[in-house]
C-alpha cells in the first residue's frame, strides 16, 4: 500500500464516505487537531510514569481514533434514508466517559485540595500532559463549532471536555508522583 495519493495535491481530502472537501474545512480541522493530541499523548505515554497511567493512556488513543473516525465522516453518507447505517463507524459510549471521570476520582483521593490555579511546569512529564490539555481543548472548541454547522455525536463533545480535564488531574498526579514543584498562581496585588 502507497502512502501517498496524490488525490489531496490541489488542496482537497475525502472523508470517510468519499466526499471531497478543502483540507482548511472544520471537520479536517476538528479530526486533524484530534490527530495531534493523539500523538501528544502518545508522548506522554513515552515518558517515565506508572503502568496504569500507560494503560490507560492507551484506552484514551484508541477513543480518539473512534472520535477521530465520527469526525472524519460525512453525516450525509454515513445513513441511508431508511435511517440505518451505511458506514461502520465505531462510536463513543458513556462508559468511556466514566472511565475518565473514575480515573480522575481516583487520582484525586491522593492529591491535595487545590486552592489555586496551578502554573504548567515542573517536570517535562507534567508540562506534557499540560500541552495535551491545551490541544484538547482546541479540539473541543474546533468540535463544538463543527457542530453548530453540522451537528455531531454530543458524545465527541462529552468526551473531548473530560478528556480535557483528565489530562489536568494527571499532570498533577504526575507532579506529586515525580516530586515536582506545583507552584499556584497567585495574581500580583496592584
Amino acid at each position: 500500500m502507497k502512502i501517498y495519493t496524490k488525490t489531496g495535491d490541489k488542496g482537497t481530502t475525502a472523508l470517510f464516505g468519499g466526499t471531497r472537501v478543502p483540507k482548511h474545512h472544520i471537520r479536517i480541522e476538528s479530526y486533524g487537531t484530534v490527530d495531534e493530541l493523539n500523538s501528544y499523548i502518545g508522548l506522554i505515554r513515552d515518558q517515565e510514569i506508572d503502568t496504569h497511567s500507560k494503560e490507560v493512556l492507551i484506552r484514551v488513543q484508541d477513543r480518539l481514533f473512534t472520535l477521530g473516525a465520527i469526525l472524519a465522516t460525512d453525516p450525509e453518507k454515513a445513513m441511508l434514508k431508511s435511517g440505518k447505517e451505511r458506514l461502520n463507524i465505531p462510536k463513543i459510549n458513556e462508559a468511556d466517559i466514566k472511565q475518565l471521570e473514575d480515573e480522575m476520582d481516583s487520582m484525586n483521593e491522593t492529591l491535595p485540595q487545590m486552592t489555586h490555579f496551578i502554573l504548567p511546569g515542573g517536570h517535562s512529564s507534567v508540562s506534557h500532559c499540560h500541552i495535551a490539555r491545551c490541544i484538547c481543548r482546541r479540539a473541543e472548541r474546533l468540535a463544538t463549532l463543527l457542530h453548530e454547522q453540522e451537528p455531531i455525536d454530543s458524545l465527541v463533545l462529552t468526551y473531548l471536555n473530560r478528556l480535557s480535564d483528565y489530562l489536568f488531574v494527571l499532570a498533577r498526579k504526575l507532579t506529586y508522583d515525580l516530586q515536582a514543584e506545583e507552584i499556584k498562581w497567585v495574581p500580583e496585588k496592584l
